[in-house]
């Protein structure tokens, strides 16, 4: 089946999250709600001519989802690819910029999927849960989503899964891409795209297990006992370190010790802008991290980085792709260098 012979045909998966939250008897809100039930409450949704199918997958808030969760809804995707123009997915906030690029790094097909919540749950006054998930029904239903991997839709804007992250703890607008910005918005219903970042070949997976990836925050006077205890039974490390990727010289051996063994990467704390290669020159710089073998992430922030390792190494990536993994990636080497080839299981 073609594109072009394709029905406007999305299905929404159901994980739960605030936008499927209502009050509990003891107190606060808990995922209740179907996914059924949200789409049931779109106004104008029946005017928009798009076939709706609904899948409860999950039922849980935001932080209790998985990497393995994720890569079950990734296969599930494809097992129901043939005859669905785009998909779109329903998650708590708390960590939809991990779970929407652990998405795309793992999607395989052109089939649009788009990755909503809502920061206000059913209950509030101002609900924006049923406008996020009419916009991002209406996006992945539209051609122009093709081919452009895992996206977010919140408040109307559209942001690359790479990009994307979650930087207020209340605002409906709390996402952003402060690297880049959104690469577009839904106006009048209708994606109008700007800037958009084209998806790089899928990372093959057939399991994620717990990889132990902890994050290692460089703070003022930090010395190596944290980087030990939190390094002692882990599979690598991501390092947030000061502005453009330094961290105190009292730790440089630990992580040096490390990167001879695992891999380490290097993304900053600050929340936007690169890492550099070779500006700096002192102890714990980044020039000096970069030659004892931390691997340079870029303008992929610390929970990007971890994903992003997290699932090369669930695929077995040696430590040589995994670099250049993180030079594509973080914006440093050309796409065409990116270690898998874009490869497509099922055509529409």
């Amino acid at each position: 089946m073609s594109f072009d012979d394709a029905l406007d045909r999305v299905i929404v998966f159901g994980l739960g999250g605030t936008i499927a939250m209502s009050d509990a008897a003891a107190g606060g809100v808990v995922p209740t709600l179907s996914a059924a039930a949200l789409v049931e409450a779109i106004p104008g949704l029946g005017d928009s001519g798009i076939d709706v199918e609904v899948v409860q997958f999950r039922q849980l808030p935001g932080a209790s989802l998985t990497p393995a969760d994720m890569l079950e809804l990734s296969d599930e995707i494809g097992r129901r690819a043939d005859g669905a123009t785009g998909f779109v997915i329903t998650q708590g906030t708390d960590t939809i910029e991990e779970t929407s690029y652990l998405l795309d790094l793992v999607h395989n097909l052109d089939h649009p999927v788009v990755v909503t919540g809502a920061m206000r749950s059913p209950s509030m006054a101002g609900a924006d849960g049923p406008a996020n998930l009419l916009a991002a029904i209406n996006l992945a239903a539209d051609p122009v989503a093709r081919g452009l991997g895992c996206l977010v839709v919140i408040n109307d804007e559209i942001h690359a899964a790479r990009r994307v992250r979650k930087q207020h703890t209340t605002s409906t607008s709390a996402f952003a891409s402060p690297d880049g910005g959104p690469i577009g918005f839904v106006v009048e219903g209708r994606p109008r795209l700007l800037n958009p970042v084209h998806r790089l070949g899928a990372i093959p997976v057939k399991s994620i297990g717990r990889k132990r990836i902890p994050i290692y925050t460089a703070a003022l006077g930090d010395d190596s006992f944290a980087v030990r205890a939190l390094t002692s039974q882990a599979d690598g490390l991501v390092v947030a370190g000061m502005g453009v990727g330094h961290v105190p010289s009292d730790i440089v051996e630990a992580l040096a010790e490390l990167a001879a063994e695992k891999p380490v990467a290097l993304a900053s704390r600050t929340g936007s802008g690169s890492v550099l290669r070779s500006t700096y020159g002192f102890a714990g710089s980044e020039r000096d991290l970069i030659a004892r073998g931390l691997i340079p992430a870029g303008f992929l922030n610390p929970l990007k980085a971890r994903i992003l390792l997290q699932v090369a190494l669930s695929g077995d990536s040696d430590i040589d792709t995994i670099r250049q993994a993180f030079a594509v990636a973080g914006g440093v080497g050309e796409a065409e260098k990116w270690p898998w080839a874009i490869t497509c299981e099922k055509e529409m």
